[in-house]
Order: structure tokens, then C-alpha cells, then sequence
């Protein structure tokens, strides 16, 4: 009876260390704002609940203290991966702004992002925090939760390991926050870049003219004018590479379990 206790116990607290790792470490759920009693009592709450669902006569663990080391690494690593990846859509959508802002002339124009810490342009924490919005509307945290659940199919407690094709998905994501920024800042971006060209042969036809002071305030106004008239792209484009990232996080999950 007491080694039935000490098992399940274990079990208990692996889930727990898996669940907890990816909330800590995925958007929203990882924000300061939440207090960490409330993560962690989400966190024991869901792991209890997995550990009710989950079939237990296919988990084989080794209870000595080295082992129960190596499996908490494990599950925390894993938890650690599927929170991270979540993350990449919103860093694209923030980069996409900062490309935006820089090149309004906003390079100094920066905010204080509270959910990364750090001082962003203003622009990219518009953009961060409208990803931030779509990703609530669109049940977003429901797809966390969704798949840390069905990861415990796909990846049997204390079974992780290292292999070819999660590192080929990460190093896919990490190219798609480059891919994102781009698609993202693109329309308004070659807007920019044709009134440079303008600069450029305005300089050239009158010499004596100031042409950055001129030309600043324009750039600041078709800025503006341009990401109001392309809201709805922008909603459209968040609200699907979001969507598609539910797909990621499965695919995730999957190549971990190979």
C-alpha cells in the first residue's frame, strides 16, 4: 500500500513539474501580473486532473533519489519547449513593430513591456499587446491547456529525450519570428521605402532643401494613417498565425514523443 502511495505521489508531482513549467514559461499565463500562488495552485489542480485521466499501468518509473532527478529535469524541460514555442508568434508580431517604429523615426520612442520586462518601441507594444487581446478573444490559453493535456499521450512521464526532428522544429519557429516580421510590417515597410526613394530624388533635385526635417513629420502621419487603415489585416493575420500555432504546439508534442 505505501509503495502504491509513494508511486502515485510521484507521478503526481511529475505531472505537476510538466504542467507548471509550460505555464510559467507560455504567454499570458507566464506574466508577472498573475501571482505564482495562482500558478501553482492551476498547476496542481490540472495535474491532478491528468493524473485521473492518464493510464497509469504504462508508467514505469525507478523511485531511487538519482532517477527522480533526471525525471523532474525531463518534465520541467519538456514543459519548458511547449511554453517556449507558443512565445514565437508574439515575439514576430513585436519585432514587426519595432521594424514599423524604426523606421517612422520612432527609434526612441520606447515603452516598458511588462510581460517581457524590458523597454520596447511603441509601436511593437501596440502590436504585442493586440496579439496579446486576439490571443484571449480566440481561447488561446484553452490551447495551452489543451496541450499539456494531450502531451501526456504523446510523451509518457519520464520518457523525454533529445532527438533530430525536435530540434528541426525549433530551428523552424526560430526562423518563423523573421518570416512573421516580415509578413507583418511588409505593407507599410515598402510604403517607407518609396518615400525614401522620394527623398532621395528630392535631395538630389533641390540640394538646399532639409529634406529629414521635412520629410520626419510625413513619415510619422502616413505611419499612423497606415496601420489605422490596416487594422483589420493586421487582426485577420494575428488571429490565423495564432490559430495555426495550435497546430505547432501538437506537432511539438508529437516530435517529442518520437
Amino acid at each position: 500500500m505505501t509503495e502504491i502511495l509513494v508511486f502515485d505521489f510521484v507521478v503526481v508531482l511529475l505531472i505537476f513539474l510538466r504542467v507548471a513549467a509550460m505555464f510559467f514559461a507560455a504567454p499570458v499565463f507566464g506574466h508577472n501580473a498573475i501571482p505564482p500562488i495562482v500558478k501553482m495552485s492551476l498547476s496542481i489542480l490540472l495535474a491532478y486532473i491528468i493524473f485521473l485521466t492518464i493510464d497509469k499501468s504504462k508508467i514505469s518509473v525507478n523511485l531511487n533519489l538519482a532517477a527522480l532527478v533526471v525525471y523532474s529535469l525531463r518534465e520541467i524541460i519538456t514543459g519548458l519547449i511547449m511554453g517556449f514555442v507558443l512565445n514565437f508568434v508574439f515575439w514576430g508580431v513585436s519585432f514587426a513593430g519595432s521594424l514599423i517604429g524604426y523606421d517612422m523615426g520612432l527609434m526612441f520612442a520606447e515603452v516598458l513591456n511588462p510581460f517581457e520586462e524590458n523597454n520596447n518601441n511603441v509601436i511593437g507594444e501596440v502590436l504585442f499587446f493586440t496579439t496579446v487581446m486576439i490571443f484571449i478573444l480566440i481561447n488561446g490559453h484553452h490551447y495551452i491547456i489543451t496541450g499539456v493535456a494531450a502531451s501526456f499521450n504523446a510523451i509518457p512521464i519520464a520518457k523525454y529525450t533529445v532527438n533530430e526532428p525536435l530540434i528541426r522544429l525549433l530551428i523552424k519557429y526560430s526562423f518563423a519570428v523573421f518570416t512573421i516580421a516580415v509578413k507583418i510590417a511588409s505593407p507599410i515597410l515598402v510604403s517607407f521605402f518609396l518615400v525614401h526613394l522620394a527623398e532621395g530624388i528630392i535631395a538630389r533635385v533641390i540640394p538646399n532643401i532639409q529634406i529629414f526635417y521635412v520629410s520626419q513629420p510625413l513619415k510619422i502621419g502616413l505611419g499612423v494613417v497606415m496601420m489605422t487603415s490596416l487594422i483589420p489585416f493586421y487582426v485577420f493575420a494575428i488571429k490565423n498565425l495564432l490559430q495555426s500555432y495550435e497546430y505547432s504546439l501538437l506537432e511539438i508534442v508529437k516530435s517529442m514523443g518520437t
